[in-house]
């Protein structure tokens, strides 16, 4: 059984010099059907306000608690050094049941690991503390 496929000329040496272009479009308009369909799903997951980014000038009151960490990890209170976390907590503690309660201001070395850090505000958990906030420096001007 044959099946013959365009003019029977009998000349078969002839070359199809136009490219067939149909399962290209076909694979083009199934890649954009995906693409249209899965685009909306990855970007809408949860609508959140994300932060922007501002230089805000905060006054330094005499009752802030000033704490840093230096890129080696040691913690400072002002500018003595904390032996460990418990003695930061018990001075915390101490701090925390003043009425107003201070704000403790955390400065931490941009090269530090974050684990100094996260001592501190664990450190502001346990011993009560409610308003913590990191001191930066504003990004140069122009870039």
């Amino acid at each position: 059984m044959a099946m013959a496929v365009g003019p029977s000329s009998g000349d078969d040496d002839e070359v199809i010099s136009t490219i067939n272009t149909t399962p290209l479009v076909d694979v083009m308009l199934v890649l954009l059907i995906i693409f249209l369909i899965t685009i909306p799903v990855v970007t809408t997951s949860i609508p959140v306000v994300l932060p922007k980014e501002r230089v805000e000038v905060r006054e330094t009151k005499p009752e802030n608690i000033i704490i840093s960490v230096d890129k080696g990890g040691n913690i400072f209170w002002y500018d003595a050094r904390v032996a460990n976390v418990e003695a930061l907590v018990g001075k915390l503690k101490v701090v925390s049941k003043i009425t107003p309660q201070p704000e403790v201001q955390i400065r931490g070395d941009m090269n530090a690991r974050y684990e100094g850090v996260g001592k501190i505000l664990y450190a502001c958990q346990r011993a009560g503390i409610t308003k913590v906030a990191f001191i930066t420096e504003p990004p140069p001007l122009g870039g």
